[in-house]
């Protein structure tokens, strides 16, 4: 056989070879979006793989103030856990106390004039309901400040749990007293008109709650109950409810979720109640077991995308959302990977 001959040989051997090769790679199973590492469990069948990060069920709530100040003190830092309606921040408030105390006076001469006029019958009913609303209004404010006075006690460490636990009670009653006044008040029926003495009391009392909500909104609260996240904002800084960077996030840790993208043609294989297999690149060999929660009734463009992939802009995904049964060492922004059970594969 001439030289010429057995080079062909040799090059169409090769050829073959290599068509051989690229067929059993083009056959081998795709790996997961985010990392070599998250490799899918071996000998299971999944109905489909999906990229995710690990967040917390809540979501991250984003908290800001209502109004522009200057931030005047910070009572939270980072990992510490609040309770909703815990104070979180306060702005400089000199200007509002002043107006709060000057409104009080104004309260307390109306009243101390009105009472020196006596009234009878329905009306005198009405007076005593309006007393009563005005006091558990008060009554009210003053709990929740004993409330924000326990918590930076307990805070700074010369306060005690039990301490806050009943101010915290006396808050709830005091919220609770309100509507009753409220609604005692309003089935009073009484025609008549008020005296001139009475309707001066009725525009101080306004203008005290004015005042009173306008200083309220200097100190910024938890919305929930959970476990601050960043806080982003120091004493002395401005704040306004359009900065680009919220000044504090908050989160509710205790449930954890997996918010995962799952490519549209896989749609059809995924349902609530559907278990699942969550693994994260930071863990590898370990699983986390959970359930689907909910499926988007919305396609749009994908946002995940893993280093190596194409372009997510051109994949179109359907958002799952996985409740975690035991999130254990998880942390919210994790990336992980979903592997969704196939309807026949039990449980472990």
């Amino acid at each position: 056989m001439s030289k010429r001959r057995i080079a062909l040989a040799v090059v169409l051997a090769l050829i073959a070879t290599g068509g051989v090769l690229y067929a059993i790679a083009a056959m081998a199973p795709v790996q997961p979006m985010w990392s070599s590492s998250a490799e899918p469990p071996k000998e299971k069948r999944w109905q489909a793989v999906a990229p995710g990060r690990v967040e917390a069920c809540s979501g991250h709530i984003k908290v800001a103030s209502a109004v522009i100040g200057v931030v005047q003190k910070v009572l939270v830092k980072a990992n510490d856990k609040v309770f909703a309606g815990e104070a979180l921040f306060q702005l400089a408030d000199d200007e509002l106390r002043a107006r709060l105390a000057a409104a009080e006076t104004q309260v307390a001469m109306r009243e101390r004039a009105r009472d020196e006029r006596s009234a009878s019958g329905t009306a005198k009913t009405r007076r005593k309901a309006q007393d009563a609303v005005a006091e558990a209004e008060r009554t009210l404010y003053d709990a929740r400040s004993a409330v924000d006075r326990a918590a930076a006690r307990l805070r700074a460490k010369t306060g005690s749990e039990a301490d806050l636990t009943a101010a915290r009670l006396a808050l709830t009653r005091a919220q609770n007293e309100l509507p009753t006044r409220q609604a005692e008040l309003r089935t009073i029926e009484d025609d008549s008109l008020p005296t001139s003495l009475e309707g001066q009391l009725s525009i101080a009392r306004a203008e005290y709650a004015v005042a009173r909500a306008a200083l309220d909104k200097m100190t910024v609260r938890a919305p929930i109950d959970g476990t601050v996240l960043q806080v982003n904002v120091r004493e002395g800084e401005a704040v306004s409810p359009g900065s680009p960077q919220p000044p504090l996030q908050l989160a509710d840790l205790s449930a954890m979720c997996v918010r995962s993208e799952l490519d549209e043609r896989d749609i059809g294989a995924v349902k609530v109640g559907q278990a699942v297999i969550v693994r994260a690149t930071a863990f590898p060999g370990r699983e986390f077991e959970g359930s689907v929660t909910s499926v988007a009734p919305l396609i749009e463009p994908g946002r995940l995308e893993a280093p190596g992939s194409r372009d997510q802009s051109d994949v179109d995904v359907v958002r799952v959302v996985v409740g975690l049964t035991a999130p254990g060492e998880l942390t919210t922004g994790m990336k992980a990977d979903v592997y969704f059970r196939s309807a026949q594969e039990p449980d472990r």
